[in-house]
């Protein structure tokens, strides 16, 4: 017998064995145990947990987004509406390298680095499985080359949708406004659940002021998708809820005579039914095409019209302001009755300058010879300047002050629009917190014909105008006559809304005016006579001519030698028919010199064009 048989035990080799069988079978039943419990964790106790979010992964909500209203003018023309156009968008979780998604796309589509900083943008603020827009507009050669090399790009889809449009192009653009690109400064103001999907805001004009009508409801979509993200098909759908529709107060027809009565001109005309405030025309040249900024405005395109020297971005009916020169002597004219400072029999000898008391300096006439005796139907119509620095002297600017404010100089008018801007009234009070000067004689002066600090909006003017031919009775101006409710077909009118009532102590002193008014229209030796010739009704006008730059006491102002830029700005506000008031406007003309001969003319065809029909 060997060493090694001897030593061999059959027993405790089998124990061993067998302890080891048995810590293997409780390892294996342990680690079965732990399985089954795990297993009983996920299916029942964490069994709506997961299988939420199995669903999310096969189940994906995608919003709707709304229909954007529609806009009218207020005969029924279209001046805002949506056309279909396909877009290149992105679901960036679907997406494995998006550069090189990125990249391998301009092989079948161009875009921009201002498209590819939008998408960027707009990628950080929607959710990883919403689609963000890379290219909007695209032509049918990019959408025919997307189409067929589709499948090569995971989570890349062409959606059609609907982009605004305005089919009249820069007509109105002014008082329209237009819609553009979301940007971060919008999500500031906006509930971004009530934008899910929507790409496009209100930037300016009523698109924006009206933009919680326009926009409508976001609606929601569940669809199932597949695991590369596909939509197999739709669970369920709460469609969205279209926008309302506008429809304006404005009179297309009427808005495109004034607009190209201005012909190169730059300036501003706004027309007013003085029976409720509807504004007729709201005109603004130059103009531009709306249509440039909706999917984005090029850097060449947006250069061109921001760098112009005639400015056609700036909103002048609203947000220009300029001295209204005589376009308010009526206004101050009625001020002086009111305050019996003055009769209208009264007369001041013009001499061609006017000096105060113990003062050299001459604050001269427009007419160097002067005008002689007149009296306050001779100075409206004539337009006397010595007249109304002396009216202006003996009323002081306190009273000047107070009274214009119940016309509505110096604060904004209300209208439901953007950007305006309320002009200038000055008063003592106004130089002291602005200037820390006190007022001295002669701003009253040069304050009694339109000029010095005093400043007006056209759209002021022209509402002061109306309130005027209403003997005193100020309207809130509107663009919008009622809004259209989609959902119901209901409309609901926007209702008149008077503003402030001034009542004139005699109503003799309004006829005063108002007849000086009339005669600077139809009467030989009024400013704005010449308009007056074949008119088949009777307006009341009142001409104006505003000053660019202070011109010396030994200096003549002679427009030949003025450069155009430093030329005056010509004016005219008007009511017709005068027995009967149903239009007012105000046409402001810069640099054109003469409101007599060239703003005038202007008022006079929007007066034809609405009364009697003719353009």
């Amino acid at each position: 017998m060997s060493k090694r048989e001897h030593l061999k035990d059959d027993y405790l080799e089998n124990r061993l064995i067998r302890r080891r069988l048995v810590l293997s079978a409780l390892f294996i039943l342990l680690l079965l145990g732990i399985l089954l419990v795990r297993l009983f964790v996920l299916q029942i106790v964490d069994y709506e947990h997961f299988s939420t979010l199995s669903d999310s992964n096969r189940v994906q909500i995608k919003p709707l987004p709304p229909t954007r209203g529609l806009i009218y003018d207020r005969n029924g023309l279209v001046m805002a509406n949506n056309l279909p156009a396909y877009r290149l968008e992105i679901v960036r979780e679907q997406v494995g390298d998006i550069d090189l998604t990125l990249e391998a796309l301009r092989q079948y589509v161009e875009y921009s680095e201002q498209d590819l900083k939008r998408f960027e943008q707009a990628s950080k603020r929607r959710r990883p499985f919403e689609s963000v827009p890379l290219k909007l507009n695209l032509s049918d050669e990019e959408v025919a080359r997307l189409a067929v090399n589709l499948h090569q790009f995971e989570g890349v889809e062409i959606n059609a949708r609907l982009t605004r449009n305005y089919p009249q192009g820069s007509h109105a653009v002014h008082a329209l406004g237009y819609v553009g690109r979301i940007d971060e400064r919008d999500l500031g103001t906006v509930n971004e659940v009530d934008y899910a999907g929507t790409t496009h805001i209100g930037k300016l004009g009523l698109e924006k002021f009206y933009e919680h009508e326009l926009h409508g409801t976001v609606g929601l979509q569940q669809v199932e998708v597949n695991a590369k993200g596909r939509t197999l098909r739709v669970l369920t759908e709460e469609p969205p809820i279209q926008g309302n529709n506008l429809h304006l107060t404005i009179d297309s027809k009427l808005q495109r005579v004034a607009e190209e009565a201005f012909g190169e001109r730059n300036g501003a005309a706004v027309a007013i039914d003085p029976r409720n405030g509807e504004i007729l025309a709201l005109v603004s040249m130059p103009v531009f095409d709306p249509n440039l900024f909706v999917n984005g405005i090029s850097v060449a395109n947006y250069s061109a019209l921001r760098d112009s020297r005639h400015r056609p971005l700036f909103n002048r009916a609203l947000s220009g302001q300029y001295p209204p020169g005589s376009t308010t002597k009526p206004f101050f004219g009625l001020a002086g009755l009111e305050n019996s400072t003055i009769t209208h029999e009264r007369k001041t000898y013009c001499i061609g300058y006017y000096r105060l008391p113990n003062e050299e300096r001459r604050y001269r006439d427009w007419k160097r010879e002067g005008h002689g005796p007149v009296d306050l139907n001779d100075a409206i119509v004539q337009s006397c300047d010595v007249y109304f620095y002396d009216l202006a002297y003996r009323l002081g600017i306190d009273r000047i002050s107070s009274f214009m404010e119940n016309f509505g100089f110096g604060v904004k008018t209300g209208v439901d629009s953007t950007g305006e801007r309320p002009g200038l009234l000055p008063s003592r009070e106004w130089k002291r917190r602005t200037q820390g000067m006190p007022w001295f004689p002669g701003e009253t002066l040069i304050t009694g014909i339109g000029q010095g600090a005093l400043l007006v909006t056209p759209i002021q003017l022209a509402n002061s105008t109306a309130a005027f031919a209403k003997q005193g009775t100020r309207y809130q101006p509107r663009l919008v006559q009622r809004v259209e409710k989609v959902a119901d077909g209901s409309a609901v009118k926007i209702a008149d809304r008077v503003v402030s009532r001034y009542r004139v102590q005699r109503d003799a002193n309004w006829k005063h005016i108002h007849r000086a008014m009339v005669n600077t229209v139809h009467s030989l030796r009024g400013t704005a006579h010449r308009i007056s010739l074949g008119m088949d009704y009777r307006m009341a006008g009142k001409t104006g001519t505003a000053q660019v730059f202070e011109i010396g006491q030994d200096e003549e102002y002679d427009e030949e030698t003025v450069a155009e830029k430093l030329r005056d700005h010509a004016l005219f506000v008007a009511y017709a028919p005068a027995e009967d008031p149903q239009i007012a406007v105000a046409i402001i003309v810069e640099n054109g010199g003469s409101g007599s001969s060239v703003a005038a003319p202007i008022a006079r065809r929007i007066m034809d064009a609405y009364l009697v029909g003719s353009s």
